[in-house]
């Protein structure tokens, strides 16, 4: 087991030539409860200890999130010089390069913001799901990747979009189905790509993305330029199929990946725990005999600590990484009407304070490197944006019925 510093997070971490594991929060205050879990006994918030297998040590991961759910894994521990490699290295992130993670933090949330009211206002077709409080994720991933490399995103993907550097008058009016959205606005919220930026698309298909992706890094193998690939998807996206033989290929071939689950606790209105075995999906890394990491999703800086040592692994050929970030959504699954949402207000609430913006804001004023006269500078220039882009997405114009069968292609 080594421990080491996130910034100034203490964490500590497991790992093993067959597998690793690694619990990531900022305070270092240890627990080994998994709240929102039952145990195999029936109880709740209990970690189950396991006699260890032969020839193998029990190694314990065990770091508070105040409240975030966090577990512990016996793996193989052959391979010391991985525990102390992750989660070792300060962030050491300037002034300005957490102002610009919170600028893009808070352009997110007034982003989907918009969306959602806009969409219940009748100006936005088919279905939005909002990203509100799960922006840590994209932001803190994203920082740790270059240009060229590219991502994919889910359904929940305005936020994968925003972090990657997507154009907010080209996503709006995608949103809004206009001729000048970023597919001509025949894909809306679900379906966004730019290239050029490294983003591969949005998908509708729980789990239909990470195949795709997986193919993107074995092609940046293949080319030897040092690009990687990443894989965002949710916590259900993890019980199916392509998520399994997709580790395991990237695994046996050593492809530049990572692959990174926001756990946001349910699969639209169902439960992790009634579908999960195992209290965490990073612990599922063992089995592919990769790193698991499990990070406080809520906290940018843990985030991109994971993420800039998954990235290294990769681009130097050690193969991939299974990041698991536990988060939050706040709003309900989509933005529909009248949709279940089985979540009770205390627990909506109980994660709202633990809100990434906030948290992220703090840590700024505590540096004396942000004031309230700033933040609310800050603020003003985001709506600016967001009114901007919505502005070029109502002047823009609809596509016209002879488009529909342009850009179709056949194999």
């Amino acid at each position: 087991m080594a421990e080491g510093t996130l910034g100034s997070r203490a964490c500590v971490v497991t790992a093993g030539g067959v597998g690793g594991f690694v619990t990531a929060r900022g305070d270092g205050a240890r627990v080994s409860k998994f709240p929102h879990l039952p145990d195999r006994k029936g109880g709740t918030g209990r970690a189950v200890e396991r006699p260890p297998a032969r020839g193998r040590r029990v190694l314990t991961s065990k770091v508070g999130m105040d409240g975030i759910p966090v577990a512990k894994l016996a793996a193989l521990a052959h391979d010391e010089n991985l525990a102390t490699e992750i989660g070792s290295t300060p962030v050491n992130l300037s002034p300005d390069e957490q102002r610009a993670m919170l600028r893009q933090m808070q352009t997110i949330r007034r982003f989907e913001e918009r969306a959602s009211s806009d969409y219940h206002a009748g100006k936005i077709y088919g279905v939005v799901h909002c990203y509100i409080g799960e922006e840590a994720v994209a932001v803190g991933v994203c920082a740790a990747l270059q240009q060229g490399d590219q991502i994919i995103s889910t359904h929940r993907g305005h936020g994968h979009c925003i972090a990657k550097g997507a154009d907010l008058k080209r996503m709006m009016a995608e949103l809004y189905g206009r001729q000048t959205g970023y597919c001509k606005g025949k894909g809306g919220s679900m379906h966004i790509a730019d290239f050029e930026i490294g983003m591969l698309g949005a998908n509708g298909i729980v789990a239909g993305g990470i195949s795709i992706v997986t193919g993107a890094g074995l092609a940046a193998q293949m080319d030897g330029k040092g690009r990687i690939a990443v894989s965002f998807f949710g916590d259900g996206a993890s019980n199916a199929g392509p998520f399994h033989e997709c580790l395991n290929i990237a695994a046996a071939w050593k492809l530049p990946m990572v692959y990174v689950c926001e756990n946001n606790m349910y699969a639209a209105q169902t439960a992790a725990a009634e579908t999960h075995a195992m209290p965490d999906v990073a612990g599922r890394a063992a089995g592919y005999g990769i790193p698991g990491i499990v990070v406080d999703g809520n906290d940018v800086f843990a985030v991109t600590q994971a993420a800039a040592r998954a990235v290294a692994r990769a681009r130097t050929g050690e193969g991939p990484t299974l990041i698991e970030c536990k988060t939050y959504r706040w709003r309900a699954h989509t933005e529909r009407i009248g949709q279940p949402d089985f979540r009770t207000e205390e627990e909506i609430e109980d994660w709202k304070k633990k809100d990434p913006i906030v948290r992220l804001l703090g840590q700024l004023k505590a540096q004396g490197a942000m004031t309230d006269a700033d933040w609310q500078a800050m603020d003003g220039e985001v709506l600016a944006d967001i009114e901007a882009a919505v502005a070029y997405a109502a002047a823009s114009p609809f596509p016209k019925p002879e488009h529909a069968l342009e850009d179709m292609y056949a194999a």
